[in-house]
């Protein structure tokens, strides 16, 4: 889980004043028991009281968020009479209060001017990693669409229409801004990821799959990589907006299906846990005539046969398709009719497979073998995009939540299993050597797409249709051996005493974050991006604690300092 991380000033917001309108920090009835957000409407006395002072001296303290609601909080407090309320800010500041997150974020943005473009905060936006279409941020899109066409200057905003913005989406702008997210500096990682895409796409190896004749019309050329953060920053280079079927990367979220519906000990009493040391598609069974894993041929048909039994294949077909719309937040996964008959129809040896699967009783009692291939062939024809699927790894990266909803998507237990077995089975032939090599949990499928996780920190799919003869994509392969031959992602690589390896996770990417101390103006200013000096030292507020160790700063405003 991730920490909201509260700089000295903000902290000493919440603790010196809590009269404007973020009154109380609530539990969101609508999320995880765990959550929390801001929100004004229900001041919770017990709630505040709960939250203990912040010294010069003392240690930095986190306000904790459940990965489920990063960013999903109550909308603030709205007032018929908008300049009133603003004069009364004004009336606050100037007695010595501390400023709004809503003003820290403009002072932020506008560096000393009194208005700013809009282009210019959603330019800012997207340079945190934030996409203007993320749904986190409908709320505030909207509104400032609504503002920008009421207003006067059309395209600028001055500090009291860009607080109407954003004052719905405070808390995740204010973590994105002040680089609180899990890559802190995106952009330079951004450029890292487009060098290593520009690396890989100079390869010119392997062949398309044509076993599938439709596979064959996938033009080598195409190169796409897309990745998701699991604090929703995005990134995308190449042919990213063009879909491609799944084929076996869906094996390891069929999987993650059936073990969040029936539980680990039910769909392990049909399937292994082994890698098998052989083909993908191999008519071989383990010494007790089960399949060895869910990532081969044999065991993924077992396990779509565990799928909603009973059901149709209609219903079964739109269960699924359900669970995948919201592992990739509602964007892009369609289904190709084409690819499906065509599998179906050069489907021999899943034929194959599957009568020696019922020989051996390797189903549950009762089911239809040629009906649940039917259903295995439409399971490998659902399109994604490279955005999409990114969108798709990074929900398994974030312990099953979506990270651009905030649903929870997945069981603990079905994440934690399918990671697993992608750490040691998702890489047909090759799972051995990319576990050793990269050390991350992955799936590949001969569409040429290769999903992979880096838990707790993002979601990538790469894709390009030329194999290797082992049925991975060769660019794909490519990019992730060079990604983590540049960051410490590796299961293994050490985060305190890694050499010569970036580490995203820190701003400036190989420095631990600095801690300012509140007498640190310098440091702070630096911290919130401001040009000028716009805090000063003033006398503490009313408060139980030792007065000599309570600090408390007020923002001047710009007309104050010219």
């Amino acid at each position: 889980m991730l920490q909201f991380r509260l700089s000295t000033v903000l902290q000493e917001l919440l603790q010196s004043n809590l009269k404007r309108p973020l009154t109380g920090i609530v539990r969101n009835k609508t999320s995880s028991p765990a959550s929390y957000c801001f929100s004004p409407i229900y001041p919770d006395v017990k709630a505040v009281s709960k939250l203990k002072p912040f010294h010069a001296g003392g240690s930095r303290r986190a306000l904790r968020f459940s990965p489920g609601i990063r960013a999903l909080c109550t909308k603030p407090e709205q007032t018929h009479d908008g300049s009133a309320k603003d004069a009364e800010a004004d009336k606050r500041r100037k007695a010595g209060i501390l400023p709004s997150l809503e003003d820290l974020l403009f002072y932020t943005i506008a560096e000393g001017q009194e208005k700013i473009p809009a282009h210019k905060f959603t330019t800012a936006l997207k340079a945190t990693g934030l996409r203007t279409g993320d749904p986190r941020l409908k709320e505030c899109m909207e509104m400032l669409k609504e503002t920008l066409k009421s207003s006067s200057d059309g395209v600028m905003l001055d500090r009291h229409l860009f607080k109407k913005c954003v004052q719905s989406n405070i808390v995740l702008l204010t973590q994105a801004f002040r680089k609180k997210f899990v890559i802190p500096d995106f952009q330079s990682f951004a450029s890292h990821i487009d060098d290593l895409y520009e690396n890989a796409k100079k390869l010119s190896g392997g062949q398309v799959a044509d076993y599938i004749p439709q596979l064959a019309k996938f033009s080598p050329d195409l190169w796409a990589v897309a990745l998701c953060t699991v604090d929703g920053q995005r990134h995308m280079v190449g042919d990213t907006k063009v879909p491609f079927c799944l084929q076996s990367c869906v094996k390891p979220l069929k999987y993650a299906i059936a073990v969040h519906d029936h539980g680990t000990e039910y769909v392990h009493r049909f399937i292994g846990k082994e890698p098998s040391g052989l083909r993908f598609n191999k008519l071989f069974l383990n010494e007790d005539d089960k399949p060895h894993n869910p990532m081969v041929n044999a065991g993924a048909i077992v396990c779509t046969s565990l799928i909603k039994q009973g059901a149709s294949n209609a219903e079964k077909f739109d269960y699924v398709m359900n669970f995948l719309n919201k592992m990739a937040g509602n964007e892009y996964v369609g289904f190709s009719n084409a690819t499906f008959q065509s599998e179906r129809e050069s489907g021999d040896r899943n034929f194959a497979i599957g009568y020696y699967l019922k020989e051996k009783k390797c189903f549950p009692e009762g089911t239809d073998m040629t009906s649940i291939l039917d259903f295995y062939f439409q399971l490998c024809s659902i399109e994604v995009t490279c955005e999409s699927a990114s969108v798709m790894a990074a929900t398994l990266a974030n312990g099953g939540f979506c990270p651009i909803t905030g649903e929870r998507v997945l069981s603990p237990e079905a994440l934690r299993n399918t990671l697993s077995l992608m750490h040691s089975c998702g890489m047909y032939d090759f799972s051995g050597q990319f576990a050793f090599h990269v050390g991350l949990p992955a799936k590949s499928g001969v569409a040429g797409g290769i999903l992979l996780v880096v838990p707790n920190v993002m979601g990538i799919m790469c894709w390009s249709p030329p194999l290797d003869k082992l049925g991975n994509s060769v660019r794909g392969i490519q990019f992730c051996t060079d990604l983590v031959s540049l960051c410490n992602f590796h299961n293994y690589d050490n985060l305190r005493h890694f050499a010569k390896k970036l580490d995203p996770r820190r701003e400036g990417g190989d420095l631990r974050q600095h801690t300012y101390g509140p007498m640190d103006y310098e440091s702070l200013q630096q911290e919130l991006a401001l040009k000028d000096t716009l805090w000063k030292k003033v006398s503490p507020t009313e408060s139980h604690e030792d007065s000599s160790t309570t600090v408390v700063y007020r923002m001047e405003s710009v007309g104050d300092r010219n």
